[in-house]
């Protein structure tokens, strides 16, 4: 590989989880870079609304996840600014050297176009990271941003990669899909808790309906299976819904929680945001790569991997209703070595294709063509 590339990256919040599920990905993404020569230094706003709510709404919880985040993760360079103020000054200070500047997508406007503005002057490439559906539901979101300063596009999966290069005219735009930091993430053998678990957001109405034909309906209908459910920002009336139903909700999970979480269940349910399962079909989001990449059988609602990323007739199971959901539950949870044949296959493939390093590498090689 060529030599390192001096890299700064901004995103929403790297020390925070709260409700951003890309936390795992960009943390694992940037120790790996790191890893292969790069040098990185990470950017977050003081106050960002993930790490604001994460102390609101968890109390010590958000303190010992914080904690957790900074043991498990020492060499990130995190460095904190402020939206306000004279954020022009700070950015010319800080990206003077750098060859790279890469700006996930759920970064503020203001800053994003600040530091797009300063390209010429400093010398820098900028390159745009996106894992996220607005530019599919909300491309006016999007369209804030100064597009056609940037050198480049991450896209999450080729449906977005295409509508930035059909829709909003880019250039250079490339499928570059999340995957799972398997030095945190792997499989633990631990004394069972809960027999099914699902780990997710209430999801602002995007996958309610779902959420009860897949979870809640298998649940309501086995009484003797222990369902336990973690996440955020569940309204009043959702959390009733699912104590009728027997489930269990335990609110907030730290995301480097999520291993002993899954090792100590048995079987583990996606449940996609509807977007992922019409116009962008083909993107399993970053609960898939974590549930594969610690070990835990996986049963999917409804979704297509048309881009290939797996063997679904091997690494996971995919149902076609929630009847199907309530029988494949019940045939794992009496089947272990069924179990053990389908974790073992997932893993087995995510090891092989679907871990930061492998991403860190995509993204080495592209970035060698931004900066020529």
């Amino acid at each position: 590989m060529s030599a390192g590339l001096d890299i700064r990256y901004f995103a929403h919040s790297w020390v925070s989880d709260w409700n951003h599920g890309n936390a795992h990905f960009l943390r694992g993404l940037a120790r790996e870079l790191g890893t292969l020569g790069h040098r990185v230094r990470c950017y977050e706003a003081l106050g960002s609304w993930s790490l604001t709510n994460l102390i609101r709404h968890e109390g010590e919880r958000a303190i010992d996840a914080i904690d957790h985040f900074k043991k498990s993760y020492p060499d990130l360079d995190i460095q904190f600014y402020k939206a306000e103020g004279d954020l022009q000054e700070f950015l010319t200070r800080e990206l003077r050297g750098a060859d790279v500047v890469i700006l996930h997508e759920w970064n503020e406007p203001a800053l994003v176009n600040t530091v797009l503005a300063l390209k010429e002057r400093l010398g820098f490439r900028a390159v745009l990271h996106d894992t996220h559906h607005r530019a599919y539901t909300s491309p006016g979101e999007l369209l804030k941003f100064h597009l056609h300063r940037f050198d480049g596009v991450l896209a999450f999966g080729d449906a977005i990669r295409r509508i930035y290069a059909d829709g909003f005219g880019m250039q250079n735009v490339w499928t570059f899909h999340e995957a799972a930091d398997i030095e945190h993430f792997r499989p633990m053998s631990l004394s069972p808790d809960a027999d099914v678990i699902w780990i997710g957001n209430w999801g602002d109405e995007e996958r309610t309906r779902e959420l009860g034909e897949y979870l809640i309906s298998p649940a309501r209908s086995m009484s003797k299976v222990k369902f336990v459910v973690h996440g955020v920002r569940y309204p009043d009336q959702g959390k009733a819904v699912l104590a009728d139903a027997g489930i269990e909700f335990r609110g907030y999970l730290p995301n480097l929680k999520a291993p002993v979480a899954y090792g100590s269940s048995a079987v583990t349910v996606h449940v996609p945001r509807r977007q992922y399962t019409n116009g962008l079909s083909g993107i399993p989001t970053i609960r898939v790569f974590e549930a594969l990449a610690c070990g835990i059988p996986l049963l999917c609602a409804p979704w297509q991997d048309i881009e290939n990323l797996f063997d679904p007739k091997n690494d996971y199971v995919c149902v076609p209703n929630g009847a199907a959901m309530t029988t494949e539950i019940t045939r794992l949870l009496n089947d272990p070595l069924a179990r053990r044949q389908i974790a073992a296959n997932g893993l087995k493939t995510l090891r092989a294709r679907h871990t930061c390093r492998h991403r860190a590498v995509e993204l080495s090689q592209i970035l060698q063509q931004v900066v020529r």
